[in-house]
């Protein structure tokens, strides 16, 4: 089960990764630059580095599912 307050959800839209907003500065419809062959990848055991493009802040994301990013880092207070 992934930890809910190290998790962010995100949609694919086309071949494009987005969060519905920045959990760090609020910043609404952010594009990563992550696609989504890579969110296969990191499924599949590897890390990313996600430097979000409003505010810089960097996470590494750890694991996918179908809905969340699973970070090293405490995104919300649960």
């Amino acid at each position: 089960m992934i930890p809910f307050e190290r998790a962010w959800p995100y949609d694919v839209f086309m071949k494009d990764v987005y969060v519905a907003s920045c959990p760090f500065c609020g910043q609404d419809n952010v594009l990563l630059p992550m696609r989504p062959k890579e969110l296969a990848e990191i499924r599949g055991g590897k890390k990313k580095l996600l430097v979000f493009p409003c505010c810089h802040n960097k996470v590494t994301v750890l694991d996918t599912d179908q809905d969340y990013l699973l970070t090293d880092t405490v995104l919300r207070r649960a």
